[in-house]
């Protein structure tokens, strides 16, 4: 009689654990085999920017595996890249719903209801981001808090999330454009300034920093500077609603 040897007993568990995992998930081996090779080609286009071929092969993949967090997360990025918000969002709450401690679609999903204007769902998932301590990038979720809370005109707590995703980045650009932002909501002009001059050396042609100087020059009297900081605003944009608001500052300079 054949006696079963350690190695052979190892084997045969990780067999049956492979087995018993595709049938808990109603997929096989070899559709999960498919399906990541799949979504490892998605994720490739959109590192390429490549977003309607990342929509393709992630959908192909969302085909033969449904329950993907890591693919339901892919898609919520494809979406967002093509501006179909809507769609983002029901893909990274389906990540986070598969996979509760996925912290990277939970900054996601708080990112995506940014976009959307909707600060107090934001808040949720960004404050469960910070409070895990393995995210490898907290400042994102800090400084989307602190947007969050500018919008909705609590400055005491828009400034301490800025400041705190600045102590981890202190080059942070989008967390030093909106902490100046937060200063001049709150009528701290210089301060506003001393930032807005920092950040402008490393970030000379980013109009919504030119915008925000130019406001800043104006509210202070300087008229020459905020002109010049406004047309530059005016000639880098490609936003409409840039335009229209720096177009409007420069006329309040020639009332």
């Amino acid at each position: 009689m054949a006696r079963w040897r350690p190695k052979m007993i190892g084997v045969l568990l990780v067999a049956m654990l492979l087995l018993a995992g595709c049938a808990a998930s109603g997929i096989s081996p070899q559709d999960q085999k498919r399906a990541d090779a799949l979504r490892n080609l998605g994720e490739a286009y959109l590192r390429e920017g490549n977003y309607t071929a990342a929509l393709g092969e992630l959908l192909k993949a969302k085909e033969l595996n449904p329950d993907d967090p890591i693919l339901h997360n892919n898609l919520g990025l494809a979406y967002m890249a093509r501006e179909r918000v809507d769609l983002a969002v029901v893909h990274f709450e389906k990540a986070v719903q598969l996979k509760p401690d996925y912290s990277l679609a939970k900054n996601n999903l708080g990112s995506a209801y940014l976009v959307r204007k909707e600060w107090d769902k934001a808040i949720v998932p960004l404050k469960e981001v910070t409070e895990d301590l393995l995210y490898a990038t907290p400042h994102f979720p800090l400084a989307n808090l602190g947007w969050a809370y500018y919008n909705k005109q609590q400055y005491d707590q828009a400034q301490h999330y800025l400041q705190e995703a600045l102590k981890l980045a202190p080059d942070f650009f989008v967390a030093r454009l909106n902490l100046g932002r937060t200063y001049l909501a709150t009528g701290r002009l210089h301060q506003a300034l001393t930032l807005f001059e920092a950040t402008v050396d490393s970030h000379p042609t980013d109009p919504a920093l030119l915008l925000e100087l130019g406001k800043t020059y104006r509210l202070l009297g300087d008229y020459s500077n905020a002109i010049l900081a406004l047309k530059a605003a005016i000639e880098f944009s490609k936003d409409a609603d840039l335009t229209v608001e720096a177009s409007e500052e420069l006329k309040r300079l020639y009332r």
